[in-house]
């Protein structure tokens, strides 16, 4: 049974707190294991990959075969059905699409004072994707990591991916060759992080790591991190539905169990103005979960982690969801495009009852790997910016420097560094003599 609240009732802050406030992710304590698998990456190199690949993913490594061939992508690419790589490659031209209009610009201008200032982009020059294996192995993943990337310039991409038991997903080997990557290791967990952050004799480094992953990728993306970019933690999935009483409960009720059924530890969460309407909704989800397919992870998620918010008002609402800061956030209500110009803290807001959560996750074009577990208030999606980098440049007239010169000595000498100040006065001295 989720958590029903209402915002008239006296308890309702202590119930929504606790929400908010609830550990819903169960993780072990894995990161001393995880720091013992990076040093003997970083020690042996191939040997300790293949070694711990073995003994987690059951599967039999060589130098040689750490990476697919060529001729291996080929075959699985001829497995996958037309209908399924035609939704890729749909897929595939639309996050290109969207992502080509992130590309920034760069700027140069000369100010007031004669000093020419400005910046410019650049490409990390190779980036590392995370794709899961076995279950939860998402060639919409691929796409949504890879597509921003290439699109960035970025020269060198790479996608490690276990196979446990030797077993290949063809879509996830389809979707690397639609974005663009020729180089796909066989390998997971934090064996597979440790080898793309510091490189082995096989596997060259990359500058940055992105894609989800378990606990062990999580920790492993975490202490790597420094040696190279990451995207982010990503924790469990989550789904936020602003809603008056004027939809239909089970496509919400759809919508809600979309995100339950990623992971037991997943959270869904309705807030509507009507409470028959919310109760509706709920009923609905049970419905549904009578004949859904993965309905014991769904179930679990729904009765441990769902929730049912009564407001009073959408400004209400707007302030709930603002304080939960969700991943997904759907908007249906009359004029959504209104009430989401009061919402400041979303991972990705979907706008109107015709515009369900999956069609983000697959082919809207938006990017699905999203902040969770309240990060929304402080970052964003994955774009393309994730692999760009800004140098700012700037150059000094002569009478540029004759002008602003004399107070960068003296904030230097502030400071105590006084060869900061002298660098300065050295060249003024000059151009006064």
């Amino acid at each position: 049974m989720p958590v029903f609240l209402n915002t008239r009732d006296a308890d309702f802050e202590a119930g929504f707190q606790a929400l908010l406030n609830a550990k819903r992710e169960d993780a072990p304590d894995v990161d001393d294991t995880v720091a013992g698998i990076i040093s003997e990456v970083r020690r042996r190199g191939d040997e300790a990959v293949i070694e711990l690949t073995e003994k987690f993913d059951r599967l039999s490594l060589t130098p040689e075969t750490i990476a697919f061939s060529e001729a291996e992508i080929d075959e699985l690419c001829a497995r996958v059905p037309a209908a399924e790589a035609a939704a890729l490659e749909l897929a595939a031209e639309r996050i290109r699409a969207y992502h080509v209009r992130q590309m920034p610009d760069d700027a140069m201008w000369t100010d007031p004072d004669g000093a020419t200032l400005g910046w410019r982009w650049t490409p990390v020059s190779a980036a590392g994707l995370y794709v899961p294996g076995g279950l939860a192995s998402y060639p919409s993943s691929v796409l949504m990591n890879a597509v921003p990337a290439q699109v960035a310039g970025v020269e060198r991409l790479v996608i490690a991916c276990p196979t446990p038991g030797g077993e290949a997903n063809p879509l996830v080997l389809y979707a690397a060759r639609l974005a663009g990557v020729e180089t796909v290791y066989r390998i997971g967990g934090a064996q597979a992080v440790a080898a793309l952050a510091y490189g082995t004799q096989t596997i060259a480094p990359v500058d940055k790591i992105t894609g989800p992953g378990n606990a062990f990728v999580a920790a492993a993306k975490r202490r790597v991190f420094g040696k190279v970019g990451i995207d982010m933690i990503a924790g469990p999935s989550e789904i936020l539905v602003i809603a008056d009483a004027d939809n239909d409960p089970d496509f919400l009720a759809l919508d809600l169990l979309s995100q339950a059924e990623h992971d037991a530890s997943a959270q869904s969460i309705l807030i509507t103005t009507d409470a028959a309407f919310g109760a509706a909704v709920a009923r609905a989800v049970d419905t549904r979960l009578q004949t859904l397919e993965r309905a014991g992870i769904a179930g679990d998620s729904w009765r441990d982690n769902g929730a049912v918010i009564t407001v009073q008002s959408l400004d209400e609402a707007a302030e709930l969801s603002d304080r939960i800061a969700p991943e997904h956030l759907e908007l249906c209500v009359e004029n959504p495009e209104a009430l989401s110009e009061r919402i400041r803290h979303a991972g990705a807001i979907f706008l109107g009852q015709w515009t369900p959560e999956a069609i983000g996750d697959y082919i809207g074009g938006p990017n699905h790997v999203l902040p969770t577990a309240r990060s929304a208030r402080f970052s964003s999606g994955l774009s393309v910016l994730d692999f760009l980098k800004r140098t700012t440049l700037a150059r000094m007239t002569p009478d540029a420097l004759r002008t602003i010169g004399p107070a960068a000595e003296t904030l230097a000498k502030s400071e105590s560094l006084q060869a900061h100040g002298l660098s300065v006065r050295a060249r003024l001295d000059k151009l006064n003599r």
